[in-house]
């Protein structure tokens, strides 16, 4: 295939034309793409990103019977894993019997940087701190002043040395976005801080520093939310399987602790608390890598990756889990308010603000966490699994409507596998 020249100057027909005699598609290929295209709102779609030449649907589901702080939440997950709304759902019923999800925000400041280069001694630098702050803050003032009437704006200033690397520096921003995500203000700020701090540096009479960039960072270990569940052990019964609830109790915190060691483990481990987290993250429009990126970061802040969740009995008997987790999300801007399905997102858990939200998916991640831990200490992750991927199965062998009567009859009590749905329908 040869390399396209000006390809996002082509009209989206052009494109798709483009694609088709490049690839050598047949026509199917252009009538797919026009099925999934929305016929009222479509032009609002192809703003969202470049190069649209139609969109990608994703399941977007709804799990019931969260109790979060006393209050009940219908939870809205956009996802395309078949068992990870069912999980959810059913974790949150039980904790809803058993005195539900209790959050804790413990903050919700978020962080730019001003990175230059600097011949000079820091501790010149550290000592014009505090007047650098006053002309950088008054510097934005104009941008900064909406922010400020929702009790948010900059917080914190100081400069800082990047002790591997000679001669460079950061200037560390602390920012709060009140209940927006932030990060075009947070950017706006540090960009046009860019030439006041030159012109300070000038003014002091000290070395002119070299800017090297200006950015928000997603590593957010300030933006924190706890999400915790407790209950008697004896209580955890049904998710017990074979084991008695003593005996459950304890194999899943030998389970959590072994991802808590093992980084093998905490990847998994953590990468199913995120199929809650991420699901509700997509669902209101938010940034979901951003979320996935700090909370790996924070799973390594000691200097090996471990799980994001922990478990504890008592010596009284009580089942304690709970995870801690960075959230830097918003219920304001981006996409929260133009996407249709994100707005209707944010109807259905009753228009949450930043930290309800937060709120939210650490316990929609918990939920799921809880879930998968359960299911691998008593019949493994595949049983249920795989019982909730047979639709999936059935409808890549174009299965009939009377072939996927009798496979959900059979496999109500027989383990599902492609292989074991292909012999009963005869696709081999």
């Amino acid at each position: 295939m040869e390399r396209i020249k000006g390809f996002s100057k082509l009209s989206r027909s052009e494109k798709i034309d483009q694609i088709s005699r490049s690839l050598h598609l047949n026509p199917d290929f252009k009538k797919t793409l026009a099925s999934y295209r929305h016929p009222e709102e479509q032009e609002l779609f192809d703003d969202f990103s470049e190069n649209t030449i139609t969109n990608f649907y994703m399941p977007f589901g709804v799990a019931p019977n969260f109790l979060i702080n006393n209050r009940m939440y219908m939870v809205p997950m956009v996802i395309e894993e078949s068992s990870v709304v069912a999980a959810a759902s059913r974790s949150a019923a039980f904790w809803a019997d058993n005195g539900g999800f209790t959050t804790t925000i413990h903050n919700t400041i978020k962080t730019g940087h001003i990175w230059f280069r600097w011949q000079g001694d820091y501790q010149l630098l550290k000592s014009k701190q505090e007047s650098a702050e006053k002309i950088l803050r008054d510097s934005v003032a104009h941008i900064s002043q909406s922010m400020e009437k929702r009790s948010g704006g900059i917080v914190k200033m100081e400069f800082l040395p990047q002790q591997e690397i000679p001669e460079v520096y950061q200037l560390l921003v602390q920012f709060k976005t009140a209940d927006s995500m932030g990060a075009n203000f947070i950017n706006s700020c540090l960009e046009a801080m860019k030439e006041p701090l030159c012109n300070f540096f000038i003014s002091n009479e000290m070395k002119n520093p070299e800017i090297i960039m200006a950015i928000l960072s997603n590593h957010t270990p300030e933006c924190l939310v706890t999400c915790s569940v407790e209950c008697k052990t004896e209580q955890l019964q049904p998710f017990a399987g074979n084991l008695s609830a003593t005996e459950f109790a304890e194999k899943f915190n030998l389970a959590v602790d072994i991802a808590r060691c093992n980084p093998h483990r905490a990847v998994t481990h953590n990468k199913g608390i995120y199929n809650g987290v991420d699901a509700v993250i997509l669902a209101t429009g938010n940034d979901f890598r951003a979320v996935e990126a700090a909370g790996h970061a924070f799973a390594s802040l000691d200097g090996q990756y471990r799980s994001l969740s922990h478990c504890n009995i008592t010596s009284d008997g009580i089942f304690q889990f709970k995870l801690t987790i960075p959230l830097a999300i918003g219920t304001v801007g981006g996409l929260t308010n133009l996407h249709p399905m994100a707005k209707e997102a944010m109807k259905i858990m009753q228009q949450p603000n930043s930290q309800e939200l937060m709120a939210i998916a650490a316990a929609a991640g918990l939920a799921n966490n809880f879930s998968a831990v359960a299911s691998l200490v008593t019949t493994g992750i595949q049983k249920g699994h795989m019982k909730l991927h047979l639709s999936n199965i059935l409808n890549s062998l174009n299965a009939t409507e009377e072939e996927k009567k009798l496979a959900n009859e059979y496999f109500a009590n027989n383990t599902v596998s492609v292989n074991a749905v292909k012999k009963l329908l005869n696709r081999t």
